[in-house]
């Protein structure tokens, strides 16, 4: 089977990397060092080969290395399916992101045509227990991961429900406004809802009779206002319906901006809120697992995985169990942790880089296997 994998990554002043060069073969890197070593902002270098800000969520100008520099530049050589290609990300002075796919400027949304990534970090471990924006975010990130162009249709959503919104703030009440705003948000919203049940049924799918230590996560997409209108033209009708109430509360009370995905330990018929703080992370594990099942068999490979201190996490026989997926699926998965010991169970089935902090620069050890 054709694989999906870098071979090579160098950074230029990102984060705290003044300028680091690594070559890599088709298998896991486990990446190991102290804290503020640099490990997250080698994975989140990473990240920035997929649409959408990254896995920090992080504003272009913020992960310029400081004070020296004025940008940073972030290219890798990806081995696609049975392609290969040189990907160029780069930043200068504070502006977005310019992409280059092969020598040519690119959208962000080619890097999901040619590239599939996930990732695990920290922040998502509050997943089950915070508010329904995160879950929406998670939720989005593996829609993208299944369909690329999800992002576009985000986007075109958000800017039109802003433009409503302001016009709601402003007390406009002139219907004819809002007719042009609602159809947007009608057409795009609900396109949006539907792609988000499709990937739920894939995930579902890929969970059911899947060989994994992890436990299954049951998935429900939920709105905070009932059901959401099957077509573009039963959700215009809501919009117009609702504005007088929209006016009161100053913003769009329906649509799918207002829908949380709710997950149940199916085991146990227990909410995923409700359960330890060891078995709701196991959940996330369980999601990102069957996430990368999934694609592996719609795009041909597996993607990508980025976890992070994902093993510190995780109890040894569930770390060794992590392991043995990750490679039985055959992703190159990026993974960090203070310590080699950390990676022990996966012998010489992974590639090693150790990362120290020396005076404030990021070196890396010239032994990576």
């Amino acid at each position: 089977m054709a694989g999906l994998w870098l071979s090579s990554l160098t950074l230029s002043h990102f984060r705290s990397h003044k300028g680091s060069a690594l070559r890599f073969d088709e298998r896991p890197v486990a990446i190991f060092g102290p804290n503020g070593a640099g490990k997250t902002n080698l994975i989140e270098a990473v990240s920035m080969l997929s649409p959408g800000r990254g896995l920090r969520r992080a504003a272009a100008q913020d992960m310029t290395r400081r004070p020296e520099a004025l940008g940073w530049k972030v290219t890798a050589v990806l081995h696609s399916l049975h392609q290969v290609h040189e990907i160029e990300i780069t930043s200068e002075e504070g502006a977005a992101r310019r992409t280059k796919i092969d020598g040519k400027p690119a959208a962000q949304v080619a890097l999901g045509r040619i590239a599939r990534l996930l990732w695990l970090v920290p922040s998502m471990d509050r997943l089950w227990i915070e508010g329904a924006e995160g879950r929406r975010r998670f939720l989005d990130r593996m829609t993208m991961s299944f369909i690329p162009e999800h992002a576009d249709l985000a986007i075109a959503y958000e800017k039109a429900m802003r433009e409503r919104n302001r016009l709601l703030k402003d007390q406009v009440r002139d219907g004819h406004w809002y007719v042009a705003l609602e159809r947007q948000m009608a057409e795009t919203g609900v396109a949006l809802h539907d792609n988000r049940f499709r990937v739920l049924d894939r995930i579902a799918t890929a969970q059911a009779g899947a060989a994994t230590a992890f436990p299954v996560a049951e998935l429900e997409l939920t709105t905070t206002e009932g059901a959401m209108p099957a077509t573009s033209s039963d959700f215009r009708d809501a919009l117009s319906e609702s504005r007088f109430r929209d006016l009161a509360a100053g913003r769009t009370l329906v649509g799918p901006h207002r829908a949380d995905m709710r997950g149940v330990y199916a085991a146990k018929g227990v909410p995923a809120e409700d359960c330890s703080t060891g078995e709701q992370k196991a959940l996330l594990v369980s999601l990102i697992l069957a996430n990368a099942r999934a694609l592996r068999d719609d795009f041909g490979a597996p993607p990508i995985l980025l976890l992070d201190e994902v093993a510190a996490h995780l109890d040894a026989s569930r770390r060794a169990a992590l392991y043995d997926e990750v490679c039985a699926l055959g992703a190159q998965a990026w993974m960090t942790g203070t310590g080699p010991e950390l990676f022990a169970e996966l012998e010489d089935r992974a590639q090693r880089v150790s990362l120290s902090d020396v005076d404030g620069i990021t070196k890396l050890d010239e032994k990576q296997a």
